[in-house]
């Protein structure tokens, strides 16, 4: 089967990329910086990896793109998709990213590196700067349609092809919120898996993605098999109250969102996974209609475990003082599920993680561990 890649917008994806990029990384290290237009082009060029070639991607549409070897000069639009190549040991090939990864926002064991590649762009690349990196490859996760200004006035695929750069997008990050997005709730990580594997074959290291392929497996397999017995209507009701999107009206996390599939495979079940959508702004009158059996205080990482709990007491703290929340079941009873919303509404490997972390507290008597592994 050929590897495909779609395009599109994800709103999940817009919502970490914002938080990348207010947090001042300036890409420091290694050609570091701010990074002009051309600034990639005096980049080391590090051999790549034997792989199966020729690799044909496709995005939303349907229009494939052929990829005859391996690019060695690439370029992100944000954090998630440089995270992905991270884990994939192509870090030294990432020559510029936009929406840099903030402090924190990348797992220890990538920050440093993360924190090397030159930033393009501290939101969306501007055309000129990306057209003139020097990148053979633009790793999307936006796709053409409007970002914070970013997608508008992207380079045309026209554009791309007289740089000489190949234009592959993220399936499992931009087409949830567009009308070709399949209808049904995300209930599982085929889409994320997927996307790995397009990447390894992309990048010459199939191998390395298929290990962090069955790495997930393993995780969301164990919890599954752990809460097997629990009838789909046992199963505890849950919302996910991005506090970072405001308290005046919340977003509801919809069934097509990653972190649908992240809280049915915990063994819980979102209350808004009947919405038609990725995300979608709602009410507190629509929350309290659902009185989730439990809340999770889905707060970005703010560089620091210290301001990373504060932000968590502080989302608490909204619901036990706000009059439309503090009668909420999940809310009297000190049912909080404190895991960041990176992990959650992201889609990547640490979505496995999400699982498992979730699931030990909403069924602290059937998984290992107790409900502070969700904390």
């Amino acid at each position: 089967m050929r590897p495909r890649v779609a395009c599109g917008i994800a709103a999940a994806v817009a919502l970490f990329a914002t938080a990348c990029g207010s947090s001042g990384g300036n890409g420091t290290g290694s050609g570091g910086g701010g990074g002009g237009a051309g600034q990639g082009s005096s980049a080391t060029v590090h051999p790549a990896p034997a792989g199966t070639y020729p690799v044909e991607v496709a995005d939303c549409a349907g229009k494939e793109t052929t990829i005859a070897k391996a690019p060695t000069r690439i370029v992100t639009s944000n954090a998630a998709s440089l995270e992905m190549l991270l884990r994939l040991g192509v870090g030294d090939r990432v020559i510029g990213t936009g929406f840099p990864p903030g402090k924190g926002t990348l797992p220890a064991a990538l920050a440093e590196q993360g924190a090397k590649v030159p930033v393009l762009g501290e939101k969306g690349i501007p055309k000129e700067k990306l057209l003139g990196s020097g990148a053979d490859l633009y790793l999307d996760t936006f796709g053409a349609m409007p970002m914070m200004g970013g997608g508008a006035t992207g380079p045309s695929e026209e554009e791309y092809a007289a740089a000489g750069i190949q234009h592959v997008y993220l399936l499992s990050t931009a087409c949830a919120g567009t009308p070709k997005a399949a209808k049904a709730p995300r209930t599982d990580f085929a889409e994320i898996e997927n996307d790995l594997r397009r990447l390894g074959a992309v990048t010459g290291t199939g191998a390395r993605a298929e290990e962090l392929v069955a790495g997930m497996e393993k995780q969301v397999g164990e919890v599954r098999a752990a809460l097997a017995a629990v009838p789909q209507e046992q199963r505890p009701s849950y919302f996910v109250f991005d506090f970072d999107a405001g308290t005046k009206q919340p977003v509801a996390v919809c069934g097509r969102q990653v972190a649908n599939a992240v809280i049915t495979q915990a063994g819980a079940r979102n209350v808004f996974a009947d919405c038609d959508a990725d995300f979608k702004p709602g009410s507190w009158e629509d929350v309290v209609a659902k009185d989730p059996d439990w809340i999770q205080l889905a707060v970005r990482n703010r560089g620091s475990e210290e301001a990373t709990r504060k932000a968590y007491d502080d989302a608490e703290a909204f619901l036990k003082g706000f009059p439309a929340t503090q009668g909420l079941k999940a809310v009297r009873e000190g049912r909080f599920v404190r895991l960041g919303s990176e992990v959650t509404t992201i889609a990547g490997v640490r979505n496995a993680d999400a699982v498992r972390q979730i699931a030990a507290t909403v069924h602290p008597d059937l998984m290992p561990g107790s409900a502070k592994d969700g904390q």
